[in-house]
């Protein structure tokens, strides 16, 4: 499957649509971006169950903005609307295929269930430690 260009407009239809999302965030003055480019379109031929969507940082400032993209390329995995996996910098072509490989490997359950338990820590951890001066 070729890659599609996501957008603002398509972004949540896109990944709500979809449970496996590969992105591409890149730019075309960046140079790792365009050796990266060849191999993403290439990887994306062996994954016609997974969507890949290339990210131009350029037009879609929004959207990176959203995801706090501090360089690029950044590769980031989507699966059932969570974020896996989300790190700048071009890959090669084994470590791609190895990373979509783990994302698709992991259990969705427990991933769900490390995320509830780590938000529920964040959300009661708000106690009264203040000492108190006698």
């Amino acid at each position: 499957m070729a890659t599609t260009e996501v957008t603002a407009e398509n972004f949540n239809d896109l990944v709500t649509d979809n449970d496996f999302v590969v992105l591409d965030f890149w730019a075309s003055w960046c140079g790792p971006c365009r050796t990266f480019g060849p191999i993403f379109e290439k990887v994306s031929a062996d994954y016609p169950d997974a969507v890949f969507g290339k990210i131009d940082t350029e037009a879609q400032g929004e959207l990176a903005g959203a995801f706090n993209i501090q360089s690029i390329p950044t590769l980031m995995v989507i699966r059932e609307r969570t974020v896996l996996f989300s790190q700048p910098g071009a890959l090669p072509e084994e470590a791609l295929v190895d990373v979509i490989r783990q994302a698709r490997e992991l259990d969705m359950d427990e991933v769900r269930r490390e995320i509830e338990s780590t938000e529920s820590a964040h959300d009661h951890d708000h106690g009264d430690h203040a000492g108190h001066n006698h």
